[in-house]
């Protein structure tokens, strides 16, 4: 028996562990100690990352590294650490084939976009497969089915799943299940010297009172670099409480590509004011993301309402934002590092002022769009009206005047905050605009929306933040679609959303939703009808539209004897649902790589490819192909 921080491990014959967790409080601080984990890749070598943890990617942050595998497959994947074989799973997507690790201090290893699997985990996956006939399976092995020792090969590297080319993708899992930074493991593997390096900052307001040189608008901001320091010129002029947000990208020794970096930190003066340190994930709220940065771009350095991660020092709503009074100036430095304490130094400069009504020889106010939805401000822009000065706001039977908040050369910006309300229709003297705003969603609540068009239910933890919902419909190529906001207003779950598609007379069998992007591409959602209503479910918000996919999936063979079959595999639209292939009326497990459409087949051990060879392949919308041929 071992006896560690907080827990006790049996180590029983075999390599068979078992964890008995006798407190609540799992082990954590000993869970990355350094020398427990061998480099999983070239052991004792240099070796080189595509991608980092803290690294933003499309809607979460990455969970580990990609470890470069020289452009190849095929490389040895050696476990990390003593442990055994927790997961299995055979994929033609997300991490592809990849194998999770239990070890004896309560972490795990995960090992993902895998070729190949090694002996005898392949042989025991493969056997389970043609148990289950299924050409992709996720399988949890019994803790003493498949031991494993450090420094084993227990895989080969290789590109499958939504890999965009050949790496290791390695992470390291707390007890609980979190990604922990693997580099915090001290691999010597890996070399850094290199600083983090900025390369826009973005002033936002962050109230309705709020002003960026003089405006509610977020503002971008070129650099240059001098005295040792990212510098933003010339200096900021400032209203209430704004917030820093930054572009910024950390590079490896001898690497080109972009990686990300887990530290910032914010200093009025000498005083630390903000700190955030991307040190464990919890996948759980890994979408909270879209409220730390902006448009999964820029950092947020400070904490939006709703936002769930807790590396926030302090962790309050909005910490890291900045204000300053009337006339003050205020220094900042914001300090950039990364996980080898390597340090960058941005400097910029504010200036306090009142919010100004007037703002000399600017021809734009807050951008060229007459109205805007900017969360829950509304942003109108008007030009000058003889008739007067003041909007009219209608909102639920009552009328209110509404000054403008800021003029330019020809144009005034009126604001509105409609946490005080959904205006029906603002008239501004010259014309009156109608707000496309239905409701206001909040987060954290299930609510029902019903007006007639568009029914959807948003669950507790569907949204990030309130929502101010706008519909809309359109026809896009003679087909109907649906607009619910736009994709920049993000979703945490999925909604259900039945929509009344009209007098749709087409194939309802065939037709079904698809996300609609701006160059056109179609996503399929698929959907279910009830006579005119569709009924599908999205975790995206933006443009939908109907489409109709008849046509099944092609089929062509790429090689036919009795060492393999192979194929080429593609759909018009909705995409490859399934496939299943039979050789002398056996069935045969076929493998799948989507980003070349190809299968080809993974006969048990011993068998001869003989016979009679059926293959049947299904696009999302039902349509199927079927190939017959002989060996």
């Amino acid at each position: 028996m071992w006896k560690m921080k907080n827990c006790w491990i049996l180590k029983l014959n075999k390599g068979l562990y078992t964890l008995l967790f006798v407190c609540i409080a799992l082990v954590f601080l000993s869970q990355t100690q350094k020398e427990y984990y061998l480099f999983p890749i070239k052991p004792g070598q240099q070796n080189f990352l595509a991608g980092n943890m803290s690294e933003i990617r499309s809607n979460h942050f990455h969970t580990g590294l990609d470890i470069k595998t020289e452009g190849r497959q095929g490389l040895p994947v050696h476990a990390s650490a003593d442990g055994y074989v927790a997961k299995i799973k055979v994929s033609s997507f997300g991490y592809g084939n990849v194998l999770y690790l239990k070890h004896p201090n309560g972490t795990s290893t995960v090992y993902a976009h895998l070729k190949d699997f090694a002996s005898p985990i392949a042989e025991f996956m493969q056997q389970k497969i043609y148990e289950a006939r299924e050409n992709e399976l996720e399988y949890n092995p019994k803790p003493g089915d498949l031991p494993i020792s450090q420094g084993d090969t227990i895989a080969y590297s290789g590109n499958t799943g939504s890999s965009g080319g050949p790496h290791l993708h390695f992470e390291i899992r707390d007890s609980l299940n979190r990604a922990i930074d693997p580099l915090h493991a001290g691999f010597r593997e890996i070399v850094d010297n290199t600083s983090p390096i900025v390369r826009r900052v973005a002033i936002s307001p962050l109230t309705p009172e709020s002003r960026v040189n003089g405006m509610y608008r977020r503002q971008e901001f070129s650099l240059i670099y001098s005295s040792g320091a990212f510098q933003v010129q010339p200096t900021i002029n400032i209203s209430g409480k704004v917030g820093i947000e930054i572009l910024a990208y950390d590079q490896l020794d001898e690497m080109y590509n972009r990686n990300g970096f887990p530290i910032f930190e914010i200093y009025d003066a000498e005083n630390r004011i903000f700190r955030a340190e991307v040190n464990e994930i919890d996948f759980n709220i890994g979408r909270h993301i879209l409220l730390h940065t902006y448009r999964n771009r820029y950092t947020r350095l400070y904490k939006k309402p709703n936002n769930k991660f807790s590396f926030y020092e302090p962790d309050s709503v909005l910490s890291g934002a900045i204000s300053a009074l009337p006339g003050e100036e205020k220094s900042i430095t914001v300090q950039l590092l990364d996980a080898y304490a390597n340090a960058s130094k941005l400097k910029i400069d504010f200036l306090g002022e009142l919010a100004p009504t007037t703002l000399d020889g600017t021809n734009y106010t807050s951008g060229n769009q007459q109205i805007e939805y900017l969360e829950n401000v509304l942003v109108i822009n008007s030009s000058e009206a003889s008739a007067g000065d003041l909007a009219q706001v209608h909102v639920h039977g009552l009328s209110m005047e509404l000054p403008y908040a800021y003029a330019g050369k020809n144009k005034r910006t009126y604001l509105w905050d409609m946490a005080l309300g959904i205006p029906d229709s603002i008239n501004l003297c010259s014309e009156t605009i109608f707000p496309k705003v239905i409701a206001k969603i909040p987060a954290e609540k299930e609510t029902l929306i019903d007006n007639g068009m568009v029914k959807i239910l948003f669950e507790e933890e569907s949204l990030l933040e309130d929502l101010y919902l706008r519909v809309n419909t359109f026809e896009d190529k003679g087909m109907k679609g649906l607009s619910l906001n736009d994709q920049f207003d993000y979703l945490w779950q999925s909604i259900s959303v039945k929509a009344n598609m009209g007098d749709f007379m087409g194939d309802q069998s065939k037709t079904h939703m698809y996300q609609l992007y701006r160059n056109g591409h179609r996503n399929f959602l698929g959907g279910k009808w009830e006579g005119p209503f569709i009924n599908f479910n999205t975790r995206v918000l933006g443009d939908f539209v109907l489409a109709t996919d008849s046509i099944p999936p092609s089929i062509r063979p790429t090689r036919i004897n009795g060492r393999e079959i192979r194929f080429v595999i593609k759909d018009n639209l909705s995409g490859i649902k399934d496939f299943e292939a039979w050789v002398d009326g056996r069935w045969t497990q076929m493998k799948y790589e989507h980003k070349q459409a190809v299968i080809w087949s993974a006969p048990l051990p011993g068998t001869t490819l003989k016979g009679e060879v059926v293959l049947k392949v299904r696009d999302r919308a039902n349509n199927e192909a079927i190939y017959n041929g002989k060996i």
